[in-house]
């Protein structure tokens, strides 16, 4: 008996192991599972994700020249020195743009202004997938600058009465300055009617939606920094050094005190 299962046990284990294989070849076949059709369902997941930047950690934009010189330093102390002289040289210049004047700072709240909407109009684009939708971008843009003529063209007119009772095209503007912003607005509105595909309706009032939450957002509080700006500048230096002081007291406080990483 023994021997018949030494002769005959191999080929009985053999063949079940061969069917067992085969059986489960064939579920993998009926359910679609094969080693390519992994890799494919990975490479579509992967293709399917947005592409998302790397995060600060992933990414040393740190100066060579700071690199060499706290080359000898442990890794926590190198980041207190980075970001001290990367402080001090970022409010030197702040200063440089305060002495320059209310111009100088209302084009800087302006920069701000448009690369916050940028942000997070690429955020939306990126959420919503609507890379395809024909005119949106462009839309975008128009609405942010309906919205600036609108919030900023009463302003010119209040602030910049001189220069607006001199020239006679501001004077034009200056009068009829609400109806060219309603008419700016309404003829945007017609292009985003126009701009409607079948199927994506949904998705472009969505877009439409994340554009003026994000008009609300960023250019009314633009808007209301600029106008404290032009009442006096201690309204504008005030606030900011308070958000840079308080930003710098956290961070010494914690790196000094602190026990408990906030964040990794």
């Amino acid at each position: 008996m023994t021997e018949l299962r030494k002769r005959g046990g191999g080929g009985a284990d053999t063949d079940s192991t061969d069917n067992i294989s085969d059986k489960e070849g064939d579920g993998d076949d009926r359910l679609g599972l094969h080693g390519d059709a992994d890799g494919e369902c990975d490479a579509d997941s992967k293709a399917d994700t947005p592409d998302v930047p790397l995060s600060t950690a992933d990414t040393d934009n740190t100066p060579q020249c700071l690199n060499k010189a706290l080359e000898g330093l442990p890794p926590r102390w190198k980041n207190y020195w980075i970001r001290g002289v990367l402080s001090v040289a970022m409010i030197s210049g702040f200063f440089l743009i305060i002495y320059m004047g209310p111009i100088a700072l209302l084009l800087v709240v302006m920069t701000v202004q448009i690369k916050c909407f940028q942000e997070i109009i690429d955020i939306g684009y990126r959420v919503y997938r609507s890379y395809e939708l024909p005119w949106f971008r462009t839309l975008s843009w128009y609405f942010l600058i309906c919205v600036n003529y609108f919030f900023y063209g009463e302003t010119v007119a209040d602030y910049f009465g001189a220069l607006v009772q001199r020239e006679e095209p501001l004077q034009f503007l200056a009068r009829y300055h609400r109806f060219i912003s309603f008419a700016l607005y309404l003829a945007g509105f017609c292009m985003f009617v126009l701009s409607l595909v079948k199927k994506h309706y949904r998705l472009q009032f969505y877009m439409f939606a994340w554009t003026h939450v994000t008009l609300l957002i960023v250019v009314t509080q633009s808007h209301l920094v600029i106008q404290n700006l032009f009442e006096g500048m201690i309204w504008f230096i005030v606030p900011i050094s308070i958000v840079i002081c308080n930003d710098i007291g956290a961070y010494l406080f914690g790196f000094f005190f602190g026990r408990t990483p906030l964040i990794k």
